[in-house]
């Protein structure tokens, strides 16, 4: 091999991709990269750059790597904790696994603990991606009592860009091009939202060889799982909430109660859920195929039949979702877990606002503003509130640790939500037992979602 210039494959970081001089028409195949007629040179996903390199390696080409802009670091963390055998072993799976991939555990089981000793054993300039401000915060705090650097923000207001920075999923497909080669590991957290088509860009417009996603369930109704293997790496480490339960996570029963609607009721439920089934019927669409959503909401926008189908299945789920039984079912709980932290979650906002100004409970939904939910979650875990009611926003995210109740009024048939909100009130503490409570409607469709949603083997 010749050590002149000349001869040695030159790759440059270009919004998003990577451009490469010079490779040769073998080695491009071999690497998936793709012939760019405007500049004459190979182009290629930026996320492709580990594969890239080690293609290279394997065939002895030279190179003269540009595209690179990270550091390596010398990270010590300040926080002097024994992992528990459970992180250690993901940790390890992780390095085994060339520090690329996913690990899954349960909330409440020290995932963004394991992301630190992740960042202190990678020792890479490293990006945090998360989907609210709220976690920006939480992750903001965590790094800062960790490592002794500064720690950049970008979301929210902020564009703060150093060696260790955390960033939303948002902010990150909107400014990755600007800065996708200077971070060597990216740590996705929550990351079962990488799929979505902007979402995605966060992971592609990156060339960081070292990628960690974090998650405590990876279903996803849409059924794109798999998406993440390709832009994270493959599921390394797993454990569940039934494994953990007990010695690292409190002990829990899960309780369903049931209400029935009302005779008129259930006359208007019959009625609307005929209309729409029997649409759904005539257009040959699959609800549990991951695409029946989609083809519904297409099909429905197309004419009066469509609209009228689509206002039907409104009118039916609202029925089923707020029947005046669950609310009665509620306030007893109320009375009897008084002394609890409870949680109650909805499936819609009105139903957070309607329990709110019967019971005078606290409420955080997307639109509270960010200084009232810090109070408010604040001053849950101070004591001095008992009970939030919420819709979907704190299904992840939030640090509740005294929260030992959890009511679902409503919700949808995804598994991920459920175990979300199952683990909100799983963190351990001395004494603490915990459960959870579904109240559902009789003879509806009500009934088939909670079966969908309890085939996790938390429920089991």
């Amino acid at each position: 091999m010749s050590d002149t210039f000349e001869n040695k494959v030159n790759i440059n970081y270009e919004a998003g991709t990577l451009v490469l001089d010079r490779l040769q028409d073998n080695i491009a195949k071999l690497t998936e990269s793709i012939w760019d007629e405007r500049i004459n040179k190979y182009r290629l996903p930026a996320y492709k750059y580990y594969n890239l390199i080690k293609e290279l390696h394997r065939n002895n080409v030279d190179y003269i790597d540009e595209a690179r802009n990270y550091k390596e670091l010398n990270l010590s963390s300040k926080i002097k904790l024994d992992a528990f055998p459970y992180q250690e072993e993901a940790l390890n799976e992780w390095v085994k696994g060339n520090k690329r991939g996913v690990v899954i555990l349960p909330t409440g089981a020290g995932k963004s603990y394991l992301a630190t000793l992740a960042i202190e054993k990678a020792n890479r300039s490293t990006l945090v991606i998360v989907p609210t401000i709220d976690l920006m915060n939480q992750w903001y705090d965590i790094l800062h009592s960790a490592f002794d650097l500064p720690i950049g923000l970008i979301g929210g207001g902020y564009y703060e860009l150093t060696d260790l920075t955390v960033t939303t999923y948002d902010s990150a497909y909107l400014y990755m091009e600007r800065f996708g080669n200077k971070f060597g590991l990216m740590i996705f957290d929550e990351c079962h939202h990488l799929p979505s088509e902007t979402y995605s860009l966060a992971a592609k417009l990156s060339i960081s060889p070292f990628r960690l996603g974090l998650t405590a369930t990876l279903e996803r109704t849409d059924g794109k799982e798999e998406f993440i293997h390709d832009l994270v790496g493959p599921i390394l480490y797993s454990k569940d909430i039934k494994e953990l339960s007990g010695e690292y996570l409190s002990e829990y029963e899960t309780v369903t109660l049931y209400v029935e609607m009302t005779e008129e009721q259930k006359s208007e439920y019959k009625h609307y859920r005929q209309i729409y089934t029997d649409f759904l019927r005539n257009k040959r669409i699959n609800m549990s195929n991951p695409n029946g959503w989609n083809m519904f909401i297409i099909l429905s926008s197309k004419d009066k039949e469509g609209r009228e189908a689509f206002l039907a299945y409104k009118k039916q789920k609202e029925l089923f979702l707020a029947t005046d039984g669950k609310l009665n079912v509620l306030e007893s709980l109320l009375h009897q877990h008084r002394q609890d932290y409870m949680l109650i979650f909805t499936e819609n906002n009105q139903t957070v606002f309607d329990i709110s100004v019967k019971y005078l409970i606290p409420t955080i939904t997307h639109l509270t503003k960010t200084k009232e939910r810090h109070e408010i979650l604040s001053g849950f875990n101070k004591g001095e509130y008992r009970v939030i009611a919420t819709s979907k926003v704190l299904n992840e995210g939030i640090n509740v640790p005294e929260a030992n109740v959890a009511v679902i009024i409503s919700g949808n048939s995804s598994v991920r939500e459920h175990v979300q909100r199952l683990g909100r009130i799983l963190r351990k503490r001395e004494n603490k037992s915990a459960i959870l409570y579904e109240i559902i409607t009789k003879e509806s469709a009500e009934e088939y979602m909670r079966i969908r949603r309890r085939k996790h083997n938390a429920y089991q």
